[in-house]
């Protein structure tokens, strides 16, 4: 796991060694084991070494193959490594390390961009090949591993993160303000935007080759890889998709304990963490595992539940594990902010600072940790929001009930007025299109319910999932440490989109018969917290973890921010949102958004995501020297 940047001067000046020494300082948290840099001519790569597979000088970056021709900045685990070093050991290649970078590196050379559909991992990387003069950029299948691009006048340049490209000297930071409404609708962002302008995040399943043999050098895109959720022709038995999912979950687990440095699990005290950590213990008695509770002395409402470790400690006694947790209070929020809106650059979906923090209580004794993310998503953990556009009229139909509920922060009502200070250059931005444009692959015929929850599944992955990646990503690397994520196993990703959704969902056969334009209190338990949903994988994993966990209601990772923005950090919303001198007003309604921060404040409203998503912009715009609008 690590850290790569890069610069190439398109109109053949030579690279800098100090800007690209530069460039590789700025993400040196991502890689504290050792540096490298590589340079001719007009290309230069940087990259920053987490070590944790053969953490020899053999492993050192940027690679290059033994002809010379290629070079290699890479980030990122192949957990089916060894697999592919035998076999390009056949093929008569010769290896002078352990890494699975250097495997990365020849597999590419002997089976070009096709090498990508062979990888089994995470990854972002780059590729040079001075013979044809070709940048090769790369992220995996998911999107755990982030790569932003940045092509402005005479420079282009990419880095794992975008603080990586703004180092160059000579930047022009400008707001991107249709990402800025495309995150003030979704508390998210679908497109390969980010808040600044000339900076794009390449998207998951893609590679793009630049040809500096061109006259005009043009960074060009293709997609390799796609979610597919479908029913499948042939529906087998229950028992034999229960069989095959235990299978594929211990083996998605066990190849993901590869590591030459200590490893260790979150233990969030919910069914998809303790599974991990039920197999993982098997092979690491003593297995050291992380929990993040909350303080709940002024929570109230839901937020009475969201404090899970005395779960956590349970399982924790049950697999013997060397437990630590630590218990956040509403000031941590505050005093986090600064650093934590610095690593995550700009913001994305959730309230991730307890992400931030839990990660930083990892890395005082792991430099690799397992999550459970990605379960809910592959295997319908949040019924509530399919059952909403389960029945619909037509496809049409079915988006304009989907993203009415994806609209999470400010709703179209209100979407006008709130951007009016810049709405002359936004009003052309039409976010339901946006919203559309998320199937645009996603070519499954749709006609039944379970089509529809199919669809559901295919946006969540593409669109939430992918968000929850970047998140994690930048606030774990903040701490220098490497999170894995079984359950994007390729193999167990490829069972989950093909498995029924009836096994998926308990309760969908009783909501088709919902007439859901007629609000009823029968329909509302389905929006509120339920045991429904992932029952394959709750049957599953009776055989590791006890009962009442994986019968237990799904309940997310969250603070009580909600009783916490009302309560002790009122203060800290009201100096920070309230006042005549916020920079964010330059771009938004003032008037508008004290009344919608003040019906949080006065208890009128729960608009715990609205006040965080101010809160984290504005502390980004305040770290963002320079900006112009």
């Amino acid at each position: 796991m690590c850290g790569i940047t890069g610069l190439i001067n398109l109109d053949g000046e030579p690279v800098s060694s100090s800007v690209l020494q530069k460039m590789t300082d700025e993400i040196a948290h991502r890689g504290p084991d050792g540096e490298g840099h590589w340079i001719e001519g007009n290309v230069g790569l940087g990259h920053r070494r987490l070590a944790i597979i053969d953490l020899s000088p053999a492993g050192h970056q940027p690679m290059i193959s033994t002809d010379h021709r290629y070079v290699l900045s890479y980030n990122g685990e192949i957990y089916n490594f060894s697999e592919l070093r035998t076999e390009l050991e056949r093929e008569g290649f010769r290896f002078r390390s352990k890494t699975d970078s250097e495997v990365v590196l020849c597999a590419l050379v002997h089976w070009g961009v096709k090498a990508f559909d062979r990888f089994n991992g995470m990854f972002a990387l780059a590729l040079w090949d001075s013979k044809e003069r070709t940048l090769l950029l790369a992220r995996d299948r998911y999107g755990i591993k982030p790569l932003y691009v940045s092509q402005q006048g005479r420079f282009f340049a990419f880095g794992s993160e975008q603080k990586a490209i703004l180092a160059r000297p000579g930047f022009k930071r400008s707001l991107d303000k249709p990402a800025l409404l495309e995150y003030f609708t979704f508390q998210n962002i679908f497109t390969d935007r980010t808040l600044l302008e000339d900076i794009q995040l390449l998207p998951a399943g893609y590679y793009a080759v630049l040809n500096l043999k061109q006259q005009r050098p043009t960074l060009k895109h293709r997609q390799y890889w796609d979610y597919h959720f479908r029913e499948p022709a042939k529906p087998k038995r229950k028992e034999e998709y229960l069989e095959e999912l235990d299978r594929l979950f211990k083996q998605a687990v066990n190849r993901q304990l590869v590591a030459d440095v200590e490893l260790g699990s979150y233990l969030s005290g919910g069914m998809d963490s303790g599974s991990i950590t039920a197999i993982a213990t098997k092979s690491f008695p003593y297995l050291k595992t992380f929990t993040c509770g909350f303080d709940l002395s002024s929570a109230s409402g839901l937020e009475l539940g969201f404090d899970e470790r005395a779960k956590a400690e349970a399982l924790s006694a049950c697999f013997k594990t060397e437990h630590y947790e630590m218990v956040l209070k509403a000031g941590d929020m505050e005093r986090c902010l600064p650093k934590f809106a610095w690593h995550l650059e700009e913001p994305r979906v959730g309230q991730s600072y307890p992400n931030y923090y839990v990660a930083g209580l990892a890395s005082k004794f792991v430099k690799v940790v397992l999550s459970g993310a990605g379960g809910d998503e592959l295997f319908g953990g949040y019924p509530w929001r399919y059952y909403r556009a389960a029945v619909n009229q037509d496809f049409e139909h079915y988006i304009d009930q989907y993203y009415l509920y994806w609209q999470r922060l400010i709703g179209s009502k209100d979407i006008k007025e709130v951007f009016s200070p810049i709405w002359g250059d936004v009003k052309d931005v039409s976010t339901r299109d946006i919203f559309r444009d998320v199937f645009v692959n996603h070519k499954n015929e749709v006609k039944t319910p379970e089509d529809y929850i199919n669809h559901s599944l295919y946006f969540e992955a593409k669109t939430f999932l992918h968000g929850l990646f970047v998140v994690e990503d930048k606030l774990s690397m903040a701490h220098s440490l490497e999170t894995r994520v079984p359950f994007m196993d390729n193999d167990l990703v490829d069972f989950a989109m093909q498995c029924p959704v009836s096994l998926k969902l308990n309760n969908l056969a009783e909501v088709i018969r919902i007439n859901e334009n007629e609000p009823s209190d029968k329909q509302s338990q389905y929006f509120q917290k339920t045991n429904d949903g992932k029952q394959i994988l709750r049957d599953m994993m009776n055989g590791y973890i006890p009962t009442e966990i994986t019968r237990g209601e799904k309940q997310g990772f969250s603070s009580p921010d909600a009783s916490w923005f009302k309560g002790e950090s009122i203060e800290f919303v009201k100096q920070k949102l309230l006042n005549d001198h916020v920079k964010i007003y330059n771009f938004l309604d003032q008037a508008k958004l004290e009344m919608l921060v003040n019906q949080h404040l006065n208890g009128e409203q729960n608009r715990r995501l609205l006040v965080w998503s101010l809160l984290n912009v504005e502390t980004w715009l305040e770290s963002e020297e320079g900006l112009s609008a």
